[in-house]
């Protein structure tokens, strides 16, 4: 679970620089400085979570089960949560209306807030 958990955290540290970089430097001239802002919070988000998974990954508080779902919770929030902001920011460039996926950036918070929820709980439930 752990090695898992890592490999995970470390390839969405890397898309999140490369997403990042890209923003900086490609999209500078195509985005408005509006979209720009809220491709940047995707990448941030993301790499905020992934730092958040090797955290979790090497917590020896947090027990496999809790884990597993904080990684399945991260994972999917960080998709729905950063993955629909890029869509979304790049609509004009990418050809495609995204705004049907609107409602999904929420959700994506929410999962990622539950995710950081299980590692409370999990931790208050241990005796200490």
């Amino acid at each position: 679970m752990e090695r898992k958990i890592i490999l995970t955290a470390s390839l969405m540290g890397f898309f999140a620089i490369v997403f990042g970089a890209f923003g900086a430097h490609a999209l500078k001239t195509y985005l408005n400085e509006s979209q720009l802002i809220s491709f940047e919070t995707g990448v941030r988000y993301q790499m905020y979570h992934a730092l958040f998974l090797f955290f979790v990954a090497r917590l020896p508080l947090v027990n496999d089960r809790a884990k597993n779902v904080i990684f399945y919770l991260v994972v999917s929030g960080v998709i729905f949560f950063s993955g629909s902001i890029y869509l979304l920011t790049t609509n004009s460039l990418i050809g495609v209306d995204f705004s049907f996926i609107g409602p999904v950036t929420p959700i994506g918070g929410l999962l990622l807030l539950s995710a950081w929820m299980v590692l409370f709980l999990n931790i208050l439930k241990q005796k200490a």
